[in-house]
């Protein structure tokens, strides 16, 4: 996408992004050399300066590109003179939520936040702060940090934005042609929809992988492995359709096959299957990477999102219950992954739930 960065009110649009781990990081390299109005807020005083010092790099998918002066500071030292059209959050879920409040001082007349983190960050955020001022938002790009400052990229992906409320508005528009120069942005009119599709792999590829330590297209060989898989994406898509979502397609059709009819159409659902694992099946889980970090997951914006909204719905999430639980217990060092994982879960499940309408 081409355009001037001068969007909001004929001025420059002046962006801060917040968090330059691999996501920020990826982002804020390319926007630098995009000539965009970038300036980029660390964790704590010590990160900035180490990150100004090194300044950025990004290699791999995309092609190299190098930011050697940048203009960075904590998030705390930003003050009411600093004044911007758009907040890229692009910190941890949980950081997110945390921040946000803090750096909305910071915003322009008419300028907006916009959250990129999986699950429904954007929608406790706007619950709680506005929707006025939250758009709604994630990543399709894959990243990876070596190192502070140094960043490669995994695939050609995107960001997908939009409204929370749906439909279309000129902020949206706005916004994708300035971001647009330095990576590929992609609007929705049913950003939800598009959120809970993004959600639903999270639930199943991304956690799942990381509880036993393998890719979707290693769990996958096993018959563990597909009941697993199944059981919990049926539970989470059920949760979206109690709660009136109508999921997005992205990389493939949300809804598999025979759903509506409440008949399985197995071998189509084999194919259905195949089709998520050409996309995802060969990526080293990102929740995997916290595990051998020692950091705290997102499960709790993933599968305890999904368990928060089913019982509060009424509708059965056992499974998704059981690895939240597990993924917690990991975290604190009551177990590993381990790749028989899969076995003790596909021994909880029963038949398939399935959703009478869509």
């Amino acid at each position: 996408m081409e355009a001037s960065s001068r969007d909001i009110g004929g001025s420059t649009m002046q962006t801060l992004i917040v968090g330059i781990g691999a996501l920020g990081g990826t982002i804020a390299a390319r926007a630098l050399r995009a000539g965009l109005p970038v300036r980029l807020a660390a964790r704590n005083a010590e990160s900035a300066e180490v990150l100004r010092r090194s300044g950025l790099r990004v290699s791999g998918i995309g092609g190299e590109v190098r930011a050697d002066v940048i203009d960075i500071a904590a998030v705390e030292d930003y003050g009411k003179g600093d004044q911007f059209d758009l907040i890229l959050l692009a910190t941890k879920a949980q950081d997110t939520l945390a921040v946000a409040p803090r750096v909305l001082r910071l915003l322009a007349p008419g300028g907006v936040v916009l959250p990129i983190q999986n699950g429904e960050v954007a929608r406790l955020l706007a619950d709680g702060l506005g929707e006025d001022r939250i758009l709604g938002g994630f990543s399709n790009l894959g990243a990876t940090m070596v190192e502070p400052g140094v960043y490669e990229q995994k695939n050609a992906g995107h960001l997908v934005i939009g409204e929370l409320a749906g439909g279309v508005s000129e902020r949206i528009d706005r916004v994708a042609r300035t971001l647009g120069r330095a990576i590929e942005v992609k609007a929705s009119s049913n950003i939800t929809g598009a959120i809970w599709s993004k959600l639903l792999i999270n639930c199943s590829v991304t956690t799942l992988g990381a509880l036993c330590s393998q890719t979707m297209r290693q769990y996958m060989k096993t018959e563990a492995g597909k009941k697993v898989f199944r059981r919990t994406y049926e539970e989470a898509l059920s949760v979206a359709f109690a709660t009136g979502t109508r999921p997005e397609r992205l990389a493939v059709d949300p809804i598999p096959p025979g759903w509506a009819s409440n008949v399985a159409i197995e071998q189509r659902y084999e194919s259905w299957a195949e089709e998520i694992i050409a996309f995802y099946g060969d990526v080293k889980p990102s929740m995997l990477q916290d595990f051998e970090r020692g950091r705290k997951t997102e499960v709790d914006f993933i599968n305890g999102y999904v368990v928060t909204l089913g019982r509060a719905s009424g509708v059965p999430v056992h499974m998704n219950a059981t690895i939240t639980d597990l993924v917690h217990q990991i975290e604190r060092g009551v177990f590993q992954p381990a790749r028989d994982r899969m076995n003790d879960l596909a021994a909880q499940t029963c038949q398939p739930i399935r959703g009478n309408s869509i």
